[in-house]
């Protein structure tokens, strides 16, 4: 997992409420082993509509999605946030999350943002205005700027630390790697060892 310090971007404006994971990654995708070749079917259903946001090509190149409260609801399939990242995403602002979804999104190194549902509304409009606008999400100082925003955002502190460091669950064991090897040097041998 890469360190997150600041992420900058434009931004794609999903302007809707409730989004599940079932419509994030449609169940027929989830026969993958891999984290990897979700992205395209991100919105899969959506997608199909023309008028879909997500389908104008002035959002291509987005690395930062904004959605409505309550993103990432439904089941926990982790798949979700695979495959925000899978299409480019890094970050994701919403006024609220589901928990699970949250905790899905850093364990990966996908930074979930929670602002004010009035500042998140500001974002989409400036987006959906201009989609050129430039979102700085800054989590070592805990701030979203764009223009005319500038919005401080919370975040747990342990998690904040993982991300700034780029530390998954495996990171974080592998930094007692030295401690582990002699830990397994000094087991006896009648022992399991898988």
């Amino acid at each position: 997992m890469e360190p997150i310090t600041i992420i900058e971007g434009t931004a794609l404006p999903v302007d809707r409420s409730d989004v599940d994971t079932d419509q994030i990654i449609p169940a027929q995708y989830l026969k993958r082993v891999e984290r990897t070749g979700f992205g395209p079917f991100l919105f899969d259903e959506w997608r199909k509509d023309p008028g879909f946001v997500m389908n104008d090509p002035r959002y291509d190149r987005a690395s930062i999605l904004l959605a409505g409260p309550n993103f990432g609801c439904g089941s926990s399939r982790e798949h979700a946030p695979w495959a925000i990242e899978d299409a480019g995403f890094k970050a994701v602002i919403a006024p609220s999350f589901a928990d699970i979804f949250r905790n899905n999104c850093t364990k990966i190194g996908l930074l979930p943002v929670e602002l004010r549902e009035e500042s998140v509304r500001a974002l989409m409009d400036a987006v959906l205005d201009d989609p050129t606008t430039r979102i700085v999400v800054d989590l070592d100082g805990l701030i979203v700027r764009a223009p005319g925003i500038d919005e401080v955002f919370d975040m747990e502190p342990f998690t904040r630390w993982r991300l700034l460091e780029g530390l998954d669950d495996i990171g974080l064991s592998l930094r007692n790697e030295e401690r582990i090897t002699a830990y397994e040097a000094t087991r006896p041998s009648h022992l399991p060892t898988a």
